[in-house]
């Protein structure tokens, strides 16, 4: 009878293998969390990018700004040096903020009738002097004027109400 000889072990081959990689399923599947959390970020993205377009294109209050009255208000401050100025601009319940501005400063807006211009000016620590001069359509309202370390003034005046103004310009 013949013998066959059995392998003892795994087959051997006539090269010998002498680097085993020993694949496991863990080793060759792709982390699909990570893709998933990439592209819900991609999606989030993309959707704050679309509705930032759209949103932009016709706000409201631009609308409304075209329809409101203004008038051209003239902010200036004289003097050398830097102060920090707040002051009423196009957007007539919020102060627009300028901090450390050299002097001369001047800036032209349009405030919506029946909002009062106003204008802050404070000086910094090493004082100095500054003066506010506030301009309504051309004509001059107010100045005022800051001294010393920290100083402040104010300039303001008062804008007829829209309807009071129309009804006068209509009568002219």
């Amino acid at each position: 009878m013949p013998t066959t000889e059995e392998p003892a072990g795994p087959e051997e081959s006539e090269t010998p293998d002498t680097t085993r990689v020993s694949e496991t399923p863990d080793t060759r599947r792709i982390d699909r969390g990570g893709i998933a959390v990439a592209a819900a970020l991609l999606l989030v993205c993309g959707a704050f990018v679309t509705y930032g377009v759209l949103e932009s294109e016709d706000k409201p209050a631009d609308r409304q700004a075209a329809t409101t009255p203004t008038a051209a208000v003239t902010y200036e401050v004289l003097g050398k040096g830097s102060a920090d100025i707040s002051y009423r601009g196009t957007d007539g319940d919020k102060a627009d903020v300028a901090t450390n501005v050299g002097l001369p400063w001047r800036k032209t807006v349009s405030v919506p009738l029946g909002a009062s211009p106003i204008v802050n000016v404070t000086l910094g620590e090493k004082g100095g002097t500054a003066s506010c001069t506030l301009t309504v359509r051309g004509k001059h309202v107010q100045r005022a004027t800051a001294t010393g370390a920290f100083g402040r003034t104010t300039c303001s005046s008062e804008l007829p109400a829209p309807e009071a103004s129309t009804a006068t310009e209509g009568a002219r």
